[in-house]
């Protein structure tokens, strides 16, 4: 399963992130961070809809994600290699 880590301390609350998220899961929290701003959080907590694309950390203009992949199995390496053939 992959990740989502927010560096609150960065955040800024644009919410850039939230925009490109293809799951949906990011929205913005209730909680403020030292700045003031409202932070990102993940929805519900719920990671399982992470996709590990990291679409949210390439357009955060303040470097305040880190995303975290899913290493495939050799299984699915073997499954996607028939796949392709």
């Amino acid at each position: 399963m992959s990740r989502v880590v927010f560096r609150e301390e960065r955040c800024k609350g644009c919410l850039l992130c939230t925009e490109v998220c293809p799951t949906e899961i990011l929205i913005q929290s209730d909680n403020f961070n030292k700045q003031g701003y409202k932070v990102v959080c993940v929805k519900n907590g719920d990671m399982e809809g992470c996709k590990g694309c990291a679409f949210c950390a390439e357009i955060c203009p303040d470097e305040a994600i880190i995303v975290y992949r899913t290493k495939k199995s050799s299984k699915e390496n073997d499954l996607s290699e028939e796949i392709d053939e």
